[in-house]
């Protein structure tokens, strides 16, 4: 466990090192539209991938920034690495990234670190262990009326007027940290994510108390030939059903599924 934590801060280290305080010094390009690379990415996966491969030989390797092969799928046990989630805060010298780190094993997390250097902040949460931020402990929130939750946007669509904004950083693996640390209330999207954008923080929240699903509500599995989920729902778990209930039906839509059958 602390060669881990610590190989994955060593590498948010580096990624510190080349932000140099909001200067960012790196190379930037897009891989497609809209979604920004920088040198960083890339220098913090490969020292990820020799560190960790050097702990766990026997384990598999999905990451943001690596092709994927199918050899991850025959593997009880799988990296799942986001190197720098929330690139664009980073590119543009605000401190809302971080580096994302989960041991997958048998398609549920059993390790995740997220390491914010620029936060000064480092979450680590073991399956069955509980979740911590700066070696302090955490609890999600008691609340249990979804209007007035907490969520972190930068704006609401109107149907959701009845809910609170708070700061967003960049990172969805920090947004649904702040779920963990009851700093948020509610995090969710209705669009295909990938696994690496979340493995890590959705064991932090859950290990937290919270509720961490896909917009439909169903239970998250990782390391999928696919490795996407359509849409996320971290919550405390006091809030989820009815943040379900809200949410579902728009996902169906977009999904093009009809409306899920209503209690007799």
């Amino acid at each position: 466990m602390r060669t881990i934590v610590a190989a994955v801060a060593d590498a948010a280290d580096h990624a510190l090192t080349l932000w140099a305080g909001g200067e960012t010094r790196v190379r930037q390009w897009e891989k497609v539209p809209g979604h920004p690379v920088c040198d960083a990415d890339l220098e913090v996966d490969a020292m990820l991938r020799s560190s960790l491969a050097g702990i766990d030989p026997q384990a598999g390797w999905l990451s943001e920034e690596t092709a994927d092969t199918v050899h991850r799928l025959g593997l009880s046990r799988v990296w799942v690495v986001d190197p720098i989630d929330g690139t664009r805060d980073y590119l543009r010298g605000w401190p809302g990234w971080s580096v994302s780190v989960a041991l997958v094993q048998d398609g549920a997390v059993r390790l995740g670190i997220l390491a914010a250097p620029a936060r000064n902040e480092l979450w680590i949460a073991q399956a069955g262990h509980g979740a911590t931020r700066n070696g302090r402990g955490l609890r999600a929130g008691g609340r249990t009326a979804l209007p007035g939750a907490r969520v972190p946007a930068d704006q609401l669509p109107r149907y959701d007027r009845d809910l609170v904004t708070v700061d967003k950083p960049n990172s969805i693996a920090l947004r649904m940290a702040m779920v963990a640390a009851d700093e948020a209330d509610l995090v969710a999207t209705v669009r295909w994510g990938n696994e690496w954008d979340i493995a890590a923080a959705a064991l932090i929240c859950q290990e937290a108390g919270g509720i961490v699903t896909d917009a439909l509500g169903d239970p998250l599995r990782f390391n999928r030939p696919r490795p996407t989920a359509f849409g996320l729902l971290c919550a405390a778990p006091g809030i989820h059903a009815a943040a379900t209930d809200r949410l579902a039906p728009r996902a169906r839509d977009i999904l093009g599924e009809p409306p899920a059958a209503s209690a007799s």
